[in-house]
């Protein structure tokens, strides 16, 4: 008896937290054969997305393309046991693809360097709770960058588009080839890369415009509507594999227009830890030159997290993995996902499609695959965000703008820019806090914001400017503190000076609607000189009686002006 109550007691502690640590545990108890149907089609119609899009990706990194395969499977298999979200996929993205492709120099064991590190950073990060640093990183700057990584990418799968080879990596470069080798045009891709992209984007507005079916509806309307609708989603696996059969019909006819492809070997690589240094014939390259762009792999950590923002993720550094993110999330909750065991179904697609498939990879044109990179970035690219801010707040234009135009040049270059400029328009106006200045029978300060060490001097000239010089004869100073709910040891320091100076002129200065912990701080400095009051109206009503106590005739004349940090009126 003894026994079984220590187990009974071991399993009412231990539950919860074992759940905590594996989601898995709060899901699968209740796992039902209607939830399994549900996921299979959802994995499914995931998996026909995933596969092709890991090939145009891997294209993006500059990898053999069954590296994009490789980085497929893995984080479905892990997030089905840690995700949270049931609708999350997790696989390669072009915007991690094209920070790979600066930092890999097409050789995959950087790639894999590159992941190993990049993980171990944010694993790092994870541990020590520094996931509030996201939230520096503001929308302006999201999509400065989504959107120039969006024309960036785009643009870089022209050059497959027209069938042009050795264009360079680099934006500006790749429109100055591009544009200068257009006579080098190949036909064959051209017109069936517009072809492709013109049939993703019809499947894209028919999906779009497809209605609901109704469960009334005859079962013929229902099966109808279901293939429709499958083909819609899945439309990158169904243009690639027409742009394949198209390319092995010319293959069979002895003629090739098209720029295949080409081998992809079968079946998984050896597991292994990446390699921390690489032999070459020249020499040996150490780890400390391999890792020697440390803004690249800086630059995809922090990418990755703005992507991620707070969604769990796991690197499994033996898998060759390039980096991936948690995408086709739209795909999964419109298939109908009911559990993380969705990806369970996308992975082994992935799998089975490495193990069977690859000779077939073989006749896809590139061509294809530009055109599903190409049909995935145009909807990142937002145009009306420029239109909304000029609206909402026309200040934030400007990092949007910095990272934008930056992203061009780098990425990464743009997004740490674009956080810089974000943080000193915070900071500036910290330092510059709006004030609220009446004048009346007493001078009526309140500061709109809560007070830290930037914003003393500008608070003390303030007050300084209208009590010393445009105050005739002297009054005295009520600080309405109503919105101020925190301060620091240099604005307590700033105060004291600030009553001495006034006391000097004769002058006297008062606290009114201190919040509690204003005040215990204000309280424990033992300010001289230092009166507070619960309201404006009981400081007031003092503060004339003293006036009148002193003989003074009261002020008839009332005026009240709000002083804005410069440039902070949009």
């Amino acid at each position: 008896m003894a026994a079984r109550d220590t187990w009974q007691r071991g399993q009412r502690c231990g539950w919860p937290l074992a759940r905590a640590k594996l989601p898995i545990l709060r899901w699968l108890p209740h796992y039902s054969l209607a939830w399994l149907q549900s996921d299979l089609m959802a994995g499914l119609t995931v998996g026909l997305t995933v596969v092709p899009q890991a090939l145009a990706y891997a294209e993006v990194a500059g990898l053999p393309l069954q590296y994009g395969l490789y980085s497929s499977f893995m984080g479905c298999f892990v997030y089905c046991f840690l995700g949270t979200a049931k609708d999350v996929t997790l696989g390669p993205t072009a915007i991690m693809s094209l920070l790979v492709s600066s930092y890999a120099f097409h050789q995959p064991v950087y790639a894999i360097l590159l992941t190993f590190l990049s993980g171990s950073i944010q694993l790092a990060m994870g541990l020590l709770h520094l996931g509030f640093l996201l939230d520096f990183i503001s929308c302006p700057v999201i999509k400065g960058f989504t959107s120039a990584a969006s024309i960036t990418i785009s643009f870089n799968q022209v050059k497959n588009i027209l069938g042009l080879q050795g264009i360079p990596r680099q934006f500006f470069l790749q429109v100055y080839e591009t544009l200068r080798r257009i006579g080098e045009t190949r036909a064959g891709d051209t017109v069936l890369g517009l072809a492709c992209l013109a049939a993703l984007a019809g499947l894209r507005v028919m999906k779009s415009h497809l209605p609901r079916a109704a469960c009334v509806e005859p079962l013929a309307a229902r099966v109808s509507h279901l293939i429709v609708w499958t083909s819609a989603t899945a439309r990158n696996a169904l243009v690639v594999l027409f742009a394949g059969l198209v390319a092995y019909s010319f293959q069979v006819m002895g003629s090739q227009p098209l720029t295949l492809t080409g081998s992809i070997p079968q079946g998984l690589p050896p597991f292994q830890l990446p390699h921390f240094s690489m032999a070459t014939p020249n020499g040996t390259i150490p780890f400390q030159t391999m890792v020697e762009p440390r803004r690249t792999i800086t630059g995809l950590t922090l990418t990755r997290s703005c992507w991620l923002w707070a969604l769990p993720t796991s690197w499994d550094p033996s898998s060759h993995h390039i980096p991936s993110r948690a995408a086709l999330a739209a795909v999964n909750a419109q298939s109908g996902v009911c559990t993380p065991a969705g990806g369970l179904i996308t992975g082994t697609l992935v799998l089975l499609s490495l193990a069977y498939l690859t000779s077939l990879f073989y006749y896809i044109p590139k061509a294809a695959l530009a055109a599903v990179i190409i049909s995935a970035m145009v909807p990142m690219f937002d145009a009306g965000i420029f239109r909304r801010l000029w609206r909402v707040k026309r200040l934030d234009l400007v990092p949007l703008c910095v990272t934008f135009l930056l992203c061009f040049w780098e990425v990464q270059y743009g997004i740490v820019a674009g956080v810089l400029v974000s943080g000193i328009l915070l900071l500036y106006s910290i330092a510059r806090p709006a004030v609220k200045v009446s004048e009346g029978d007493v001078l009526l300060v309140q500061p709109g914001s809560s007070l830290h060490f930037p914003a003393i001097e500008c608070l003390r000239d303030t007050v300084c400017s209208y009590a010393l010089t445009a105050a005739s004869p002297p009054r005295s100073i009520i600080l309405d503190c109503c919105h101020i709910s925190s301060i620091d040891y240099t604005v307590v320091v700033g105060l004291r000076e600030l009553l001495q100076e006034l006391h000097k002129h004769g002058l006297s200065l008062a606290f009114c609607s201190l919040q509690e912990p204003v005040l215990q701080v204000l309280l424990s400095a033992d300010l001289e000189g230092f009166q507070h009051f619960s309201s404006r109206e009981e400081a007031e009503l003092c503060r004339g009686a003293e006036a009148g106590a002193r003989g003074e005739a009261p002020s008839t004349s009332s005026s009240e002006s709000l002083l804005l940090p410069e440039g902070l009126t949009q």
